[in-house]
């Protein structure tokens, strides 16, 4: 795919040379403050929003295993599954392969209860939801994980998946939830989906499917076939014949499927583990919902003395637990099935009452086999399985009351718990009970006797480096970046996604050049996914800026833009993620935002990407003015940081928007709203669009505005709403909204 990529470099002047002119502005429109400005009143400030929970002195790894110290999470219930906090290390034992251990380490860590609502500006009826507000490490209280097995869930069970985790999304996602869905048969694109958007979550609950080429079939149990040979009777032989040819191909049939049954079970494995992995720096209380049909773990059914499958599947499940339990993720599993009939159906075709009692003894045993696979991995992780209810999002708050708090206990471990075991790792088994009685004490199994720092080594290569940045479901800050990206349909007609991209160069590490010049070489990799998780367009590249000693501190100071432009084909939701690697330092940086391109050719209200930059001057007492960072556009939209009291400008395009038939102009009303926290701390009255000169039958409508920043407005994270209104469309096609966030400093 062809690509138009240009380096701008804000306020970094080369040679004493201006940034290149081929960064413009990604929405091509004149600034605001060169239309007629419209000042909207200055936003006052609602009722100051109720903090964000408070880090608790949990360790950002609960579980650590090291040669001198493991640290083990453990969940203590009474009789009606209601958490316990009031005990002492005193009232537990441990033990590792049957010794006892003296506890080193002990405390309660309680996650915190999401903020209680406060006091805040209601909208009229009907009007746009909210936007999301995008969460701070510290402000994530619970990082989820709902992971849809599409190779090992039928057809029919898929759609009440999706009923469970519609309902979750919709009616027990709070404040500080951090949350993904994802199907382990898509690509590496889909892991990146941790969000607090609904909306976004929704779309991925509507690209949950059935995958017809897993080890699961349309229905819970497959259909009962009568055999040919058994109806045909007496060919050789007459009924009960003894058919050695036929038997053999119905023996070699069934070690065929179970082989391919296998296979897809490793493959659900594997990406579990591969999510696990990527969960493992997340912040928050972390857990894995896993709705699946299940699969064989210990026995093969139709072969009880073939081994070899079964031994490939319990050697991915103990890679998988033992990973979950380093990365302190908890899994919690789900039987898809739900409460399931092992009895006959219609489609059943069955001859003889010996038949219906094989056929049903055959179902009930595949049944419990196949749930021991899900009950093995919460077990040995702490978790919980769920099964026999048709009620998912019943069984999803079930798990996720279970993470309210725990208890997070620590020894010194034996010398023998590292030494190697017949060649390989030692596997350790805790056996943890509370002397208090009528509690119940769930934990993980034990644990691998290797140290932390074997199983996660450092990444060594430039490639390593930037994978490993990509990869991880969060930003890595080793350099700063900010991303900014937003849809823009140019008036040629196509659509594009440009991509700002702010380098703090602060932390690199230049190199020396003659006569006073410096030199940073640093590598860009920037992916942009699409909704299938299918990379859609790469930048790879090396780039390298030089300029002369006295110009260092303003690029130190104002860092670098980076403008990516991606057209895009299809409308959907894109997702670009960035790593920059300092080639000196070898220090790495990541971003990511999602996206979202309407199709323009439905003719529906859609907006582009908000453009917001500072308007020149932050007004102070007594009249005078200070200086604001209009000098670097690009800058400003990208980092999205103003002062308090600022004069903000944000500029947009309207698209499809209907025109009068007797003058030719579009009618429409624009809105701004204003949020911290959710809460919405300013609300401008809906304002006419005067399109002045305006062609006639214009389609695409510049729109611009200034807003003042209130300067009693504290410090944090805000999100700017547009609504627009076209008082000429009906239905749902009256109103569209866009939203992005931004931060005010003192």
């Amino acid at each position: 795919m062809k690509r138009d990529l240009s380096l701008a470099l804000s306020l970094l002047l080369l040679f004493n040379a201006a940034a290149p002119a081929a960064a413009a502005a990604p929405l091509q429109t004149t600034p605001p403050q060169q239309q007629p400005a419209r000042p909207q009143p200055t936003p006052t400030p609602a009722p100051a929003p109720s903090p964000a929970p408070a880090e608790s002195d949990e360790d950002d790894d609960v579980v650590r295993i090291t040669a001198n110290l493991v640290q083990f999470d453990a969940v203590v219930t009474d009789g009606e599954g209601r958490i316990v906090t009031d005990l002492r290390p005193e009232d537990f034992e441990v033990q590792v392969e049957g010794k006892p251990q003296e506890i080193t380490n002990f405390s309660f860590v309680s996650v915190a209860a999401p903020p209680a609502p406060a006091a805040e500006m209601r909208p009229d009826r009907g009007a746009p939801a909210p936007p999301p507000t995008p969460l701070r490490s510290a402000q994530v209280r619970r990082t989820i994980a709902l992971v849809v097995d599409d190779l090992g869930t039928s057809f029919e069970d898929m759609h009440f998946v999706r009923q469970g985790l519609r309902k979750f999304v919709d009616e027990q996602m709070q404040p500080g939830d951090l949350v993904a869905i994802i199907q382990t048969g898509k690509g590496l694109g889909a892991l990146q989906q941790f969000t607090t958007d609904r909306q976004l979550l929704h779309r991925a609950i509507e690209r949950v499917r059935w995958n017809p080429i897993g080890r699961a079939g349309v229905s819970t149990f497959a259909p009962a076939e009568a055999d040919p040979r058994e109806q045909a009777g007496g060919a050789r032989g007459g009924p009960g014949a003894r058919d050695d040819a036929g038997d053999q191909e119905r023996d070699a049939g069934a070690a065929l499927e179970d082989f391919r049954k296998g296979v897809f079970t490793v493959g659900t494995l594997g990406a579990l583990d591969f999510i696990v992995r990527g969960m493992d720096q997340l912040p928050g209380r972390k857990s894995v919902v896993l709705f699946s049909g299940g699969f064989q773990l210990f026995r093969n059914l139709r072969n009880p003395n073939e081994s070899r499958d079964t031994e490939r599947v319990l050697e991915s499940v103990r890679r998988l637990t033992d990973q979950a339990n380093r990365a302190s993720v908890t899994i919690y599993s789900v039987d898809a099935r739900g409460l399931a009939t092992t009895g006959l159906t219609a489609a059943d075709d069955v001859r003889t009452p010996q038949q219906a009692i094989a056929l049903q003894s055959s179902r009930n045993d595949e049944l419990f086999l196949n749930r021991e696979g899900l009950a093995y991995l919460a077990d040995q992780t702490g978790g919980i399985f769920i099964r026999n209810t048709n009620d998912f999002a019943g069984g999803v708050r079930q798990a996720l009351q279970d993470q309210s708090g725990y208890y997070l206990i620590g020894f010194r471990p034996p010398a023998e718990a590292f030494q190697p075991e017949r060649g390989r790792a030692r596997f350790n088994k805790f056996k943890v009970r509370v002397r208090r009685s009528g509690l119940r004490v769930r934990t993980r199994a034990g644990f691998y006797g290797v140290a932390e720092a074997a199983t996660r080594p450092a990444p060594r290569t430039r490639a390593e480096q930037m994978v490993a940045a990509l990869s991880s479901p969060i930003a890595s800050g080793g350099v700063g970046l900010r991303l900014t990206s937003l849809f823009n349909s140019p008036a040629d007609g196509s659509t594009v996604v440009d991509s700002l991209i702010h380098i703090d160069v602060s932390q690199f590490r230049l190199a020396d050049e003659a006569d006073g010049w410096k030199r940073a070489v640093f590598d860009i990799v920037a992916l942009t996914f699409g909704e299938n998780g299918q990379i859609v367009d790469t930048v790879n590249r090396t780039e390298t800026v030089r300029a002369r000693a006295e110009a260092l501190d303003a690029v130190r100071a104002n860092g670098l833009v980076y403008l990516v432009k991606v057209p895009v084909a299809k409308p959907g939701a894109y997702q670009l993620r960035v790593a920059v690697r300092d080639a000196a330092s070898e220090r790495v940086g990541s971003a990511s935002q999602f996206i979202e391109v309407p199709d323009l050719r439905k003719g529906r209200l859609a907006l582009s990407g908000i453009f917001m930059t500072g308007a020149g001057e932050v007004p102070k007492a007594g009249g005078e003015a200070a200086a604001q960072s209009s000098a670097a556009p690009l800058r400003d939209a990208t980092l999205r940081r103003f002062r308090q009291g600022a004069l903000v400008d944000f500029s947009y395009h309207v698209y499809n928007a209907k025109a009068d038939r007797a003058t030719g102009q579009p009618r429409l009303l624009m809105q701004t709203r204003l949020f911290r926290d959710g809460r919405a701390v300013y609300e401008s009255p809906a304002q006419p669009y005067d399109a002045g000169a305006l062609p006639a039958g214009a389609t695409r409508v510049e729109a611009g505005r200034r807003l003042q920043l209130g300067a009693q407005l504290p410090p944090g994270d805000y999100v700017l709403q547009v609504v627009v209104t076209d008082e000429l469309a009906k239905g749902s096609r009256r109103t569209a909204t866009q939203w992005i966030d931004f931060e005010i400093v003192k």
